[in-house]
């Protein structure tokens, strides 16, 4: 948490059900990246099926969403969801908007984005049929739009007495191989995924495989995989890239121009003692004085909040 408060910058990912997540990349990228990270969720599961019991509808959809709200306690990252109705399978993207409305579900996308303020959106499924179901390519299709239009001031203006428009700065697919379906190539951007993480005792794989284990109505006993694996990623709109998801974004407190509060945070994530936590106290007390001083709202009150959170 305290190598976290040294990262300005947030990552959001889109799909359409709880479990359709990579819970690997997730716990990636909070747990060795320390990057704040959420999930959008189109709908709540409230489709699926239910090896458990016999809740379906709107109760499954209430077991699915607390399935991921404890998922998320593991990896780390925080959850999101809009109003859409998982209504079971459907084959295509036109079959999924006869039933979704297009236009509220945009809405809820972009003020997740609004109030998230992701730099960086990654979508798991491409906006076709290689989706494999409709509502993963619906999903694409929704964070596409949102994508477009969230920057933008005479878009969904109701929201802007909330939260002020927040352009990301590029929207990713995370590509994959599953059964017959590929949508990677070797000449995408690739990221090792997977790296032990000291303070667990396990790599992002295996803490990933017992997040994604929580899907339980669905039967996602998911193993817990060692090692580093490769991931895939597609540029579908913005800013290209080369060598980060980052490229081109100040991730540090240089972003709101205040360098010294970064030279402060190394020195007391370097000092930190795990047999004495509570020395790193008057130092992290410290860096919140400068931190309540700086100018800019947002991350004045997200890192003052993360900050108090360590205390």
């Amino acid at each position: 948490e305290i190598a976290s408060l040294r990262h300005l910058v947030n990552v959001l990912y889109v799909a359409a059900h709880p479990d359709d997540e990579n819970t690997r990349l997730l716990a990636w990228l909070v747990n060795d990246q320390h990057i704040r990270t959420a999930y959008l969720s189109l709908t709540r599961g409230d489709g699926g099926q239910n090896i458990l019991g016999s809740e379906q509808s709107e109760a499954l959809g209430l077991i699915r969403t607390h399935e991921l709200i404890e998922a998320r306690k593991l990896d780390g990252a925080e959850q999101f969801f809009s109003r859409a109705i998982d209504f079971g399978f459907s084959k295509t993207h036109e079959e999924t908007f006869r039933h979704w409305p297009e236009y509220l579900l945009t809405y809820d996308a972009v003020w997740v984005m609004r109030k998230f303020r992701p730099d960086v959106v990654i979508c798991r499924f491409p906006p076709n049929t290689m989706a494999g179901h409709g509502q993963h390519a619906a999903s694409a299709i929704i964070a596409a739009k949102a994508f477009k239009v969230t920057g933008d001031k005479m878009q969904y203006t109701e929201q802007l007495k909330y939260y002020p428009s927040w352009q990301p700065k590029r929207l990713l697919l995370n590509t994959y191989k599953f059964g017959d379906r590929n949508t990677t190539a070797e000449d995408q951007f690739k990221l090792g995924v997977g790296q032990y993480l000291p303070g667990f005792g396990e790599g992002c794989g295996e803490l990933a495989g017992r997040s994604r284990s929580i899907h339980k109505s669905q039967g996602a006993g998911t193993p817990s995989v060692p090692g580093v694996q490769t991931e895939y990623f597609k540029l579908v709109d913005g800013d290209s890239l080369k060598a980060s998801f980052f490229d081109g974004i100040d991730i540090t407190w240089n972003r709101v121009g205040r360098g010294d509060i970064e030279n402060d945070l190394k020195q007391v994530e370097e000092r930190f003692d795990f047999r004495h936590p509570d020395a790193s106290i008057p130092g992290l007390l410290a860096v919140r004085g400068k931190v309540a001083g700086i100018a800019d709202e947002y991350w004045r009150k997200q890192k003052l909040a993360e900050i108090d959170k360590v205390i």
